[in-house]
């Protein structure tokens, strides 16, 4: 008894696997039948970033060179499409897909900015959360931390921040200023001198922070969190012009 019905459960498995198998083969003969009929735009921008929009998106899609309406979807190279499109830095990924009614679905995620590079001879840029380098937009501007300085440029001369130790270490400090709530609100402008040392403008008190290099993060803003909470409120908040926070153990205000 036992025998037969594990028989039986195998030949209902082989059954299965083949009525699955000929809906995949089913599939795949309509799609290949289909022609694309229409394109459709999905912009997955949780951050409501508009650097671009669906017109911007599907210009990049017709600009692949590939005719998509009207061809026959099992012809069409959907992976070279999504390339075309993400070589704009402003998104991070692009999926493309057709439904069952032969439509393509173009579903395309943007980069969100932290930080935008001001310079004053060059066009400014954006430094997206992943280290991207992008360029700004007409249309929108985020309200994100400021980077001035000469050392901006070898910072747009990376692409990608990510890419060298010493982008890392900006990546670093900028997400740190991100994260915490305190900093995020009261840090607005980092300057960063051709040596790489940061000055920190702050939004609400005067003084101007010299951090140093981005080393030792957590321990610096510690450091300057001491001094708003027990010095400023003591010494007043307009006594002081410069606070520098490079020497291990100390502050130095003046």
């Amino acid at each position: 008894m036992k025998g037969s019905f594990h028989i039986r459960k195998e030949i209902k498995v082989a059954v299965a696997l083949v009525m699955v198998s000929g809906l995949i083969a089913f599939s795949e003969r309509q799609r290949g039948g289909l022609v694309c009929k229409d394109i459709t735009i999905e912009l997955d921008n949780v951050h409501e970033n508009h650097f671009i929009d669906e017109a911007d998106v599907m210009k990049l899609v017709e600009s692949s060179g590939v005719p998509l309406k009207g061809s026959h979807l099992s012809r069409l190279d959907l992976r070279a499409v999504e390339e075309k499109i993400k070589y704009d830095r402003h998104i991070r990924d692009a999926e493309l897909f057709t439904d069952l009614k032969g439509n393509l679905v173009v579903n395309v995620e943007l980069r969100r900015p932290i930080a935008r590079i001001v310079q004053e001879d060059a066009p400014d840029a954006y430094i997206a959360e992943d280290g991207t380098i992008m360029s700004v937009s007409e249309r929108y501007t985020s309200r994100v931390l400021l980077l001035s300085g000469p050392y901006v440029k070898k910072l747009i001369d990376m692409d990608n921040l990510n890419t060298t130790e010493e982008g890392r270490q900006m990546m670093e400090m900028l997400e740190y200023v991100r994260e915490d709530r305190f900093w995020n609100a009261q840090v607005a402008q980092l300057d960063i001198a051709a040596n790489g040392k940061i000055t920190i403008y702050p939004q609400i008190t005067g003084q101007r922070v010299e951090f140093g290099k981005p080393e030792n993060i957590e321990t610096k803003f510690d450091k300057l969190m001491v001094f708003y909470r027990e010095i400023l409120p003591q010494r007043g908040w307009t006594r002081y012009q410069r606070v520098n926070l490079e020497f291990e153990g100390q502050v130095i205000a003046e």
